[in-house]
Protein backbone atom coordinates (compact mmCIF):
# COMPACT_ATOMS: atom_id res chain seq x y z
CA UNK A 1 0.00 0.00 0.00
CA UNK A 2 1.33 3.44 -0.96
CA UNK A 3 1.85 5.67 2.05
CA UNK A 4 0.20 9.11 1.89
CA UNK A 5 2.35 12.03 0.83
CA UNK A 6 2.85 14.33 3.82
CA UNK A 7 4.39 17.80 3.83
CA UNK A 8 5.87 18.81 7.18
CA UNK A 9 7.02 22.45 7.35
CA UNK A 10 10.02 22.83 9.67
CA UNK A 11 9.45 25.66 12.11
CA UNK A 12 13.20 26.00 12.51
CA UNK A 13 13.10 28.17 9.38
CA UNK A 14 10.20 30.34 10.56
CA UNK A 15 10.30 33.76 12.22
CA UNK A 16 10.70 32.98 15.93
CA UNK A 17 9.55 36.51 16.84
CA UNK A 18 6.08 35.61 15.56
CA UNK A 19 6.09 31.87 15.91
CA UNK A 20 2.41 31.39 16.68
CA UNK A 21 1.46 33.29 13.52
CA UNK A 22 4.00 31.26 11.53
CA UNK A 23 2.43 28.02 12.74
CA UNK A 24 -1.00 29.24 11.69
CA UNK A 25 0.37 30.37 8.31
CA UNK A 26 2.03 26.99 7.72
CA UNK A 27 -1.25 25.27 8.55
CA UNK A 28 -3.27 27.49 6.22
CA UNK A 29 -0.67 27.07 3.47
CA UNK A 30 -1.31 23.32 3.40
CA UNK A 31 1.23 21.88 5.80
CA UNK A 32 0.07 18.45 6.94
CA UNK A 33 2.34 18.20 9.99
CA UNK A 34 4.33 20.78 11.91
CA UNK A 35 7.95 19.65 12.28
CA UNK A 36 9.73 20.87 15.42
CA UNK A 37 13.50 20.46 15.57
CA UNK A 38 14.72 20.28 19.16
CA UNK A 39 18.50 20.76 19.49
CA UNK A 40 20.60 20.74 22.64
CA UNK A 41 24.03 22.09 21.65
CA UNK A 42 25.49 18.73 22.68
CA UNK A 43 24.21 16.04 20.33
CA UNK A 44 24.15 18.66 17.56
CA UNK A 45 26.00 21.99 17.33
CA UNK A 46 23.01 24.26 17.87
CA UNK A 47 20.37 25.08 20.49
CA UNK A 48 16.71 25.68 19.63
CA UNK A 49 13.84 25.23 22.11
CA UNK A 50 12.25 22.95 24.68
CA UNK A 51 8.85 21.64 25.75
CA UNK A 52 7.60 25.00 27.02
CA UNK A 53 7.72 26.46 23.52
CA UNK A 54 5.96 23.41 22.10
CA UNK A 55 3.22 23.91 24.68
CA UNK A 56 2.97 27.63 23.89
CA UNK A 57 2.35 27.12 20.16
CA UNK A 58 0.14 24.03 20.47
CA UNK A 59 -3.10 26.10 20.46
CA UNK A 60 -2.29 27.63 17.05
CA UNK A 61 -3.08 24.48 15.04
CA UNK A 62 -4.71 21.08 15.31
CA UNK A 63 -2.20 19.57 12.88
CA UNK A 64 0.19 16.82 13.98
CA UNK A 65 3.17 18.06 15.99
CA UNK A 66 6.13 16.07 14.68
CA UNK A 67 8.80 16.58 17.36
CA UNK A 68 12.32 15.62 16.32
CA UNK A 69 14.61 15.30 19.33
CA UNK A 70 18.22 15.97 18.36
CA UNK A 71 19.26 15.69 21.99
CA UNK A 72 21.21 13.25 24.13
CA UNK A 73 20.09 11.82 26.41
CA UNK A 74 16.49 12.00 25.21
CA UNK A 75 14.78 9.74 27.76
CA UNK A 76 14.54 12.32 30.60
CA UNK A 77 12.55 14.66 28.34
CA UNK A 78 10.12 12.32 26.60
CA UNK A 79 7.28 12.81 29.07
CA UNK A 80 7.69 16.60 29.04
CA UNK A 81 7.38 16.77 25.25
CA UNK A 82 4.44 14.36 25.30
CA UNK A 83 2.65 16.56 27.85
CA UNK A 84 3.51 19.68 25.86
CA UNK A 85 1.49 18.47 22.89
CA UNK A 86 3.74 16.33 20.71
CA UNK A 87 1.85 13.77 18.62
CA UNK A 88 4.90 12.01 17.21
CA UNK A 89 8.28 11.96 18.97
CA UNK A 90 11.41 10.92 17.09
CA UNK A 91 14.69 10.03 18.80
CA UNK A 92 18.04 9.37 17.18
CA UNK A 93 19.51 5.88 17.00
CA UNK A 94 22.88 7.47 17.78
CA UNK A 95 21.71 9.37 20.89
CA UNK A 96 21.65 6.64 23.51
CA UNK A 97 22.33 3.00 24.32
CA UNK A 98 18.73 1.90 24.91
CA UNK A 99 16.91 2.83 21.71
CA UNK A 100 14.27 0.10 21.97
CA UNK A 101 13.34 1.19 25.49
CA UNK A 102 13.13 4.85 24.45
CA UNK A 103 10.70 3.98 21.66
CA UNK A 104 8.63 1.81 23.98
CA UNK A 105 8.45 4.73 26.42
CA UNK A 106 7.15 7.06 23.71
CA UNK A 107 4.41 4.60 22.82
CA UNK A 108 3.56 4.07 26.49
CA UNK A 109 2.98 7.84 26.69
CA UNK A 110 0.34 7.44 24.00
CA UNK A 111 2.39 8.98 21.20
CA UNK A 112 3.65 7.75 17.85
CA UNK A 113 7.33 6.81 17.91
CA UNK A 114 10.00 7.59 15.35
CA UNK A 115 13.66 6.68 14.95
CA UNK A 116 16.12 8.93 13.10
CA UNK A 117 19.48 8.10 11.55
CA UNK A 118 22.22 10.49 10.49
CA UNK A 119 23.90 10.39 7.06
CA UNK A 120 26.86 8.48 8.51
CA UNK A 121 24.70 5.81 10.15
CA UNK A 122 23.84 2.68 8.13
CA UNK A 123 20.23 1.84 7.39
CA UNK A 124 20.65 -1.44 9.26
CA UNK A 125 20.69 0.49 12.54
CA UNK A 126 16.88 0.71 12.48
CA UNK A 127 16.26 -2.96 11.71
CA UNK A 128 16.09 -4.13 15.38
CA UNK A 129 13.41 -1.55 16.30
CA UNK A 130 11.04 -1.66 13.32
CA UNK A 131 8.54 -3.51 15.48
CA UNK A 132 8.15 -0.53 17.81
CA UNK A 133 8.23 2.45 15.43
CA UNK A 134 5.68 4.34 13.38
CA UNK A 135 8.23 6.35 11.41
CA UNK A 136 11.84 6.18 10.24
CA UNK A 137 13.50 9.54 9.67
CA UNK A 138 16.41 9.46 7.25
CA UNK A 139 18.46 12.63 7.69
CA UNK A 140 19.43 13.96 4.28
CA UNK A 141 21.86 16.46 5.79
CA UNK A 142 24.00 16.34 8.90
CA UNK A 143 21.76 17.57 11.74
CA UNK A 144 22.24 20.84 13.55
CA UNK A 145 21.57 23.64 11.07
CA UNK A 146 18.89 24.62 8.58
CA UNK A 147 19.56 25.62 5.00
CA UNK A 148 22.02 22.84 4.16
CA UNK A 149 22.29 21.06 0.80
CA UNK A 150 20.69 17.66 0.26
CA UNK A 151 23.16 14.73 0.32
CA UNK A 152 22.28 12.61 -2.76
CA UNK A 153 23.90 9.44 -1.35
CA UNK A 154 21.19 9.27 1.31
CA UNK A 155 18.79 8.06 -1.39
CA UNK A 156 20.49 4.67 -1.20
CA UNK A 157 19.66 4.57 2.50
CA UNK A 158 16.03 5.54 1.88
CA UNK A 159 15.72 2.64 -0.56
CA UNK A 160 17.31 0.26 1.96
CA UNK A 161 14.90 1.36 4.69
CA UNK A 162 11.94 1.00 2.32
CA UNK A 163 13.02 -2.56 1.52
CA UNK A 164 13.32 -3.44 5.21
CA UNK A 165 9.90 -2.00 6.03
CA UNK A 166 8.09 -3.82 3.26
CA UNK A 167 4.35 -3.48 3.76
CA UNK A 168 4.51 -2.47 7.43
CA UNK A 169 2.53 0.54 8.64
CA UNK A 170 5.60 2.80 8.90
CA UNK A 171 6.27 6.18 7.30
CA UNK A 172 9.65 7.19 5.89
CA UNK A 173 10.49 10.83 6.52
CA UNK A 174 13.30 12.88 5.01
CA UNK A 175 14.72 16.02 6.59
CA UNK A 176 17.35 18.34 5.17
CA UNK A 177 17.72 20.22 1.90
CA UNK A 178 14.24 19.30 0.68
CA UNK A 179 13.24 21.51 -2.26
CA UNK A 180 11.17 21.04 -5.44
CA UNK A 181 14.40 19.76 -7.03
CA UNK A 182 15.37 17.23 -4.34
CA UNK A 183 11.94 16.05 -3.14
CA UNK A 184 11.51 13.89 -6.29
CA UNK A 185 14.79 12.08 -5.55
CA UNK A 186 13.64 11.19 -2.05
CA UNK A 187 10.12 10.32 -3.22
CA UNK A 188 11.38 8.00 -5.96
CA UNK A 189 13.55 6.28 -3.35
CA UNK A 190 10.58 5.57 -1.09
CA UNK A 191 10.09 8.54 1.24
CA UNK A 192 6.56 9.79 1.86
CA UNK A 193 7.02 12.48 4.55
CA UNK A 194 8.92 15.60 3.45
CA UNK A 195 10.29 18.08 5.97
CA UNK A 196 10.93 21.47 4.37
CA UNK A 197 12.19 24.53 6.18
CA UNK A 198 13.99 27.18 4.16
CA UNK A 199 12.33 26.10 0.91
CA UNK A 200 8.87 26.30 2.51
CA UNK A 201 9.11 29.64 4.33
CA UNK A 202 11.26 31.43 1.72
CA UNK A 203 9.92 34.86 0.81
CA UNK A 204 6.79 34.36 2.89
CA UNK A 205 5.25 32.46 -0.04
CA UNK A 206 4.44 29.39 2.04
CA UNK A 207 1.51 28.15 -0.02
CA UNK A 208 3.25 28.40 -3.40
CA UNK A 209 6.48 26.96 -1.99
CA UNK A 210 4.67 24.08 -0.33
CA UNK A 211 2.67 23.27 -3.43
CA UNK A 212 5.83 23.21 -5.54
CA UNK A 213 7.46 20.69 -3.19
CA UNK A 214 4.31 18.58 -2.89
CA UNK A 215 3.68 18.50 -6.63
CA UNK A 216 7.29 17.61 -7.42
CA UNK A 217 7.15 14.70 -4.97
CA UNK A 218 3.73 13.59 -6.22
CA UNK A 219 4.98 13.56 -9.81
CA UNK A 220 7.91 11.34 -8.83
CA UNK A 221 5.44 9.01 -7.11
CA UNK A 222 3.36 8.82 -10.30
CA UNK A 223 0.36 10.51 -8.70
CA UNK A 224 0.20 13.44 -11.12
CA UNK A 225 1.48 13.93 -14.64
Amino acid sequence: MTRPLILAPSLLASDFARLGEEVRAADEAGGDWMHLDVMDGHFVPNITFGPDLVKAIRPFTTKVFDVHLMIAPADPYLEAFARAGADLITVHAEAGPHLHRSLQTIRALGKRAGVAINPGTPAEAVAPVLGVVDLVLVMTVNPGFGGQSFIPETCDKIRAVRAMIGGADIDIEVDGGITPETAPLAAASGANVFVAGSAFFRGGACRANGEAIRNAAAMARGEIA
